[in-house]
């Protein structure tokens, strides 16, 4: 899949995650909008009710104290008897009223308490409140849940309760004019917005979730896209090289098998030997690469068998490092040997054991540009023995470090392309040091060289 693919889905796939978080917050918040009006009415509705109740109060107490002097007199100016018998029905019908008048008998703050909490009950607004009576002509509230913030004439009682609660009243929108001009009361909820929400947290959660599956769902699909694309480039480039390593061996098998067949060659047997010596060398070679692919095919289906025997890890080094001397040597540059681990004696399979120094000592020489500089040393660690192979030559940044180990790839060396090899190495060694349940460390710097750190268990 090209670049201008993996674009295209990035944009198709953001703009419908984003287009379905638009349109669900848009939902939720209707809803929420949706609440806040139901939740707008009934507080109307209230509001409403509270002063038509606090206004019959006031009209029953005028009444009241217009009927107290007949009451008092009831047969005043009252000239028959019939005239006495009738007031005096109406007289007692009123008095029923004045008896009553102890319970109505009540301060505006009050009455105003009683209303209130009547009406959120008949409503079914069950949800903390404050409430207040503001007064224009004192320019604040005379009234604040229930007690007096001002002393009226004849009222005793009076509560200060701080101007935040008093801004937060005068700034509500549900108010409504009692039976002054100058008065209004006015209701504040200080917990609205978590009642409204709360009716539609299920939704909004349950939309988080799957919106979040899906974002996870995109993510994992992109990981997997530049995965396998990143796959695709590393086996692209595995066929490469690979087809170059095959490509120079045959064509020197090709070429010698051609001299051999030549009337001048054939003749002299000394010709003929060294030919054949190079086709046989070639041949390994050849050989060898087949079988770095085959041990890894069966390292990916952990079909292989190893026979651990006593290894000594200082013979083992000791042995690879004399090997690796030689083409170190041909460019100008030199192995430097530690053998300090006593004992040494570790448990392992010795083939693969070697092969792994020989490896780590294979990329140490192929990845120093001039002139190697290899450092071998071998120490005791807890419980085991630690291999470490040093090196001067270009390092790795902290991204090639995490891929290392991962099989086909192989370190970017810019201009340079004589560095051979299937990027199998490093895969093959990390496998067999799991495999001899061991550690590989590896510290690197771009243009200061590695170090590789290895550890084996003593044998038991």
């Amino acid at each position: 899949m090209n670049k201008r693919a993996i674009g295209a889905i990035i944009i198709l796939m953001s703009a419908a995650l984003l287009g379905i978080a638009v349109i669900q917050w848009f939902w939720i918040k209707r809803a929420v909008d949706l609440n806040e009006e139901n939740f707008e009415g009934r507080v109307l509705t209230a509001l409403s009710r509270i002063k038509d109740n606090l206004l019959s109060d006031e009209n029953l107490f005028e009444n009241l104290d217009i009927l107290k002097p007949g009451i008092n007199n009831p047969f005043a100016d009252s000239g028959d008897g019939f005239l006495q018998r009738k007031r005096l029905r109406e007289a007692k019908e009123i008095s029923l009223l004045l008896n009553t008048e102890s319970a109505f008998d009540k301060t505006l703050k009050d009455r105003l308490d009683k209303h209130v909490k009547q009406q959120f009950i008949e409503q079914g607004i069950n949800l903390k409140y404050d409430y207040g009576v503001y007064s224009k002509e004192n320019e604040g509230f005379i009234i604040l849940n229930g007690n007096y913030t001002v002393v009226p004439s004849g009222i005793i009682e009076a509560s200060d309760l701080g101007s935040s609660l008093e801004q937060s009243l005068y700034d509500s929108r549900y108010e409504i004019p009692l039976f002054k001009i100058d008065e209004t009361l006015k209701l504040y909820f200080p917990t609205k917005n978590s009642l409204l929400w709360a009716d539609v947290l299920p939704q909004m959660i349950s939309s988080i979730i799957f919106t979040s599956l899906v974002l996870f769902c995109f993510i994992y699909t992109l990981s997997v896209i530049f995965r396998q694309k990143k796959i695709s480039e590393i086996t692209n480039d595995f066929i490469n090289n690979m087809t170059h390593e095959f490509k120079t061996p045959i064509a020197t098998i090709s070429l010698a098998a051609d001299s051999i067949n030549s009337p001048v060659i054939i003749k002299e047997e000394g010709k003929i030997r060294k030919f054949i010596g190079i086709i046989k060398q070639e041949n390994k070679r050849m050989l060898n690469q087949v079988e770095k692919v085959l041990q890894m095919a069966l390292l990916e289906k952990d079909d292989f068998e190893l026979k651990f025997t006593g290894v000594h890890m200082n013979e083992v080094v000791s042995l690879a490092s004399q090997n690796a001397e030689l083409q170190v040597a041909h460019r100008d540059g030199q192995i430097s040997i530690d053998l300090n681990a006593s004992p040494d004696l570790i448990e392992g399979d010795i083939t693969h054991i070697s092969n792994i120094i020989n490896n780590l000592l294979d990329n140490a020489n192929k990845y120093s540009p001039e002139s190697p500089e290899i450092r071998v040393s071998t120490e005791n660690a807890k419980q085991g023995v630690e291999v470490r192979i040093q090196d001067k030559g270009l390092g790795m940044s902290k991204d090639a470090i995490k891929h290392i180990f991962d099989k086909f790839y192989r370190v970017h060396t810019g201009n340079r392309h004589d560095i051979k090899g299937f990027g199998l190495g490093l895969s093959y060694v990390k496998a067999m040091v799991n495999a001899h349940n061991g550690t590989i460390k590896v510290e690197s710097e771009p243009g200061k060289g590695s170090e590789f750190t290895l550890f084996f268990p003593y044998r038991q």
